[in-house]
């Protein structure tokens, strides 16, 4: 009877050491799994230029073409997860972006460098479009531009789109009343003034002039200045013109791009403050020639900080 007894405790606690153990190994497997989960990508969707895209939220390893894009994600505070960019055409405000890895040129990415990285999300703008099949097969590849008709509502847009990808909608919608506040201070300017301005590219001593809905319309468009010529031909390229040109327009403001500046080339040729006929102008007479910042008007744009900046730039009218 002992003996009996004895064997029934025996197997009673074997069973009790096998269910535990069983429940051990499920919340073991349980733990495991979220732990997995936890690793795997959250896909939101988000408006970029083209329409719909889905992209992982909160990237940890981003490559970015778009100096705007790029100092948007530097504004929000989340520069970190930036792993490539084309750091040969880096604006000056964004050289800390220099030691990152070079993911090819502006105009031409490095599809194999780019692959190397391993990028959870690509960012381009419109000088990398063609590239963006190719591109999305190694990342979402988002296409973040500026739409010339409409420059400051797809700016801001775009700024918001960053935000709800890196989780900062509230510091994004923060910055954008900042600088809403600044464009309404300097369109006021701008309007009471009644100055007639005019907007050059140089290049190697080229002319080219932009007027409203153009790569650098936000002047007229969301600035508030009066163009001194309202029949500009909109080209991505400009129209061009000779110095003879703008004599006769005679602008009261004449803002230039120095595009070769930009770029790292010679500018010798670019000095306009010189030429005897930009001198005969109202704006060359009473020092409201002004020479924006090339890198940010060239190469970026479209950004927290960059539009920052342009707002900054053109504000030199009223200081002069």
């Amino acid at each position: 009877m002992k003996k009996k007894l004895f064997n029934i405790i025996i197997v009673a606690i074997g069973a009790l050491f096998f269910f535990t153990a069983c429940d051990n190994s499920k919340k073991s497997t349980s733990s495991s799994v979220k732990k997995n989960s936890s690793k795997e990508k959250v896909m939101i969707t988000v408006k970029d230029t083209n329409g719909s895209i889905k992209v992982p939220k909160n990237p940890k390893k981003v490559v970015v073409f778009d100096n705007g894009s790029l100092d948007t994600i530097d504004a929000l505070d989340k520069g970190k997860v930036i792993a490539g960019a084309p750091t040969k055409n880096l604006p000056k405000y964004l050289a800390k972006y220099q030691n990152v890895a070079s993911a090819g040129g502006i105009m031409e990415p490095d599809l194999e460098k780019v692959n190397q990285i391993k990028p959870d999300l690509i960012i381009i703008a419109g000088r990398q479009q063609r590239f963006k099949q190719k591109l999305s097969k190694i990342a979402p590849t988002m296409f973040m531009q500026v739409n010339d008709q409409d420059p400051w509502n797809s700016t801001k847009q775009n700024i918001r789109t960053l935000g709800k990808i890196f989780n900062a909608e509230a510091k994004a919608n923060q910055e954008i009343k900042k600088l809403e506040k600044d464009i309404v201070s300097l369109k006021n300017k701008a309007i009471a003034s009644k100055k007639k301005a005019l907007i050059a590219l140089i290049n190697e001593g080229q002319i080219s002039v932009y007027g409203s809905k153009s790569r650098f319309g936000i002047i007229h468009d969301t600035f508030g200045f009066t163009q001194v010529d309202a029949h500009i031909k909109t080209s991505i390229h400009g129209q061009s013109v000779s110095y003879e040109y703008v004599m006769n327009k005679n602008p009261d403001i004449l803002f230039i791009v120095d595009r070769t500046k930009a770029i790292g080339g010679d500018d010798s040729k670019n000095q306009v403050l010189q030429n005897d006929l930009i001198k005969q102008t109202s704006a060359g007479k009473n020092h409201q020639v002004i020479s924006l910042d090339a890198d940010v008007w060239y190469l970026s744009g479209g950004g927290l900080e960059s539009t920052a900046k342009m707002i900054k730039n053109v504000n030199r009218v009223f200081e002069k």
